[in-house]
C-alpha cells in the first residue's frame, strides 16, 4: 500500500480548499461569476472569513483554482478520447469526431464550468500566466488529427497564417511538436496541424458553447447532430478520410 506523503495538517489543509472548490462551482452553477461569495462559502463551511482567506487569498485567487481544475479537466476528457481512439485505430475522420464528442460531453455535463473558461471574460480579472499552456492541452490532440492532412483552397488563408505564427512564435512550434512529434520542423505539417486546430476550435467554441449556454432551447436540432456536421466539414476541407 502506498501511503500519502502529505502530514496530517496538508491534508486537512487540501480537505478544505477541495470543499471550499465545490461550494464556488455550486454557487457558480446557480448564479454565475457574479454568484460567487467567499463570505457566503466561509459562512457554510463554519470559518470566519479571515480563515477563509488563509486557503484562498481572494475571489480571484479562488477563480484561478477554479480555471485551471476546469481546463485541465477538459484537457484529460480530450486525452481519453484520443487514447480510446488510438486502440480502436480509427481514422483521421473518426479521431476528430471522438475528440469533439468528449470536448462536448465533458462541457454540456457542466456548462457552469465550460463557461467559466471560455464564456464571457470576468470584469475586473486576469487569468493566471498558465492558462494559455493548459488551453492547449486541450487542443493539442487535435494537432495530430490534422498535421496529416491536405488543406483545400477554402482554409488555405488559414494555414498561410499559420504558417507565419510559426515563424514569429517558437512556443507556437514547440506546442505543435509535443503533440504531433512527426511535424516537428517540418513548417507545411505544423501549420496544417495548427490551422485544423485553431479552426476546430472556433467550431466547437461556437457549437458547444451555444449549447451549454442553452441558446439551442425550442430549437429543432439536437447539438450532437449540429456539432458533427461541422465536424465533417472541417474533415472535408482538410482532405481526411
Amino acid at each position: 500500500m502506498v501511503r500519502s506523503q502529505q502530514g496530517p495538517r496538508a491534508r486537512y489543509r487540501e480537505q478544505n480548499r477541495s470543499e471550499i472548490k465545490a461550494m464556488a462551482l455550486r454557487q457558480l452553477a446557480d448564479g454565475g461569476v457574479a454568484g460567487l461569495a467567499l463570505t457566503r462559502i466561509a459562512k457554510e463551511m463554519g470559518l470566519s472569513g479571515p480563515a477563509l482567506y488563509r486557503y484562498f487569498a481572494s475571489r480571484d485567487d479562488l477563480l484561478n483554482a477554479l480555471i485551471r481544475d476546469a481546463y485541465d479537466d477538459a484537457a484529460t476528457a480530450v486525452a481519453a478520447a484520443t487514447a480510446l481512439s488510438a486502440d480502436a485505430s480509427e481514422s483521421p475522420r473518426e479521431q476528430v469526431h471522438s475528440l469533439a464528442n468528449a470536448y462536448r460531453a465533458w462541457a454540456v455535463a457542466e456548462p457552469h464550468r465550460y463557461l467559466l473558461i471560455q464564456g464571457a471574460p470576468v470584469p475586473g480579472y486576469a487569468a493566471p500566466d498558465d492558462t494559455l499552456e493548459r488551453a492547449r492541452a486541450v487542443l493539442g490532440p487535435f494537432l495530430t488529427v490534422f498535421a496529416d492532412g491536405t488543406p483545400g483552397a477554402g482554409v488555405a488563408p488559414v494555414v498561410e497564417q499559420m504558417t507565419a505564427w510559426l515563424g514569429a512564435d517558437a512556443a507556437v512550434g514547440e506546442w505543435v511538436a509535443r503533440y504531433a512529434p512527426d511535424a516537428a520542423g517540418d513548417t507545411e505539417a505544423s501549420a496544417r496541424a495548427l490551422a485544423g486546430a485553431v479552426l476546430a476550435w472556433t467550431q466547437l467554441h461556437g457549437s458547444v458553447g451555444l449549447e451549454a449556454a442553452g441558446q439551442f432551447a425550442g430549437m429543432g436540432h439536437r447539438g450532437e447532430t449540429l456539432l458533427a456536421t461541422q465536424m465533417d466539414m472541417l474533415a472535408d476541407a482538410f482532405g481526411l478520410a
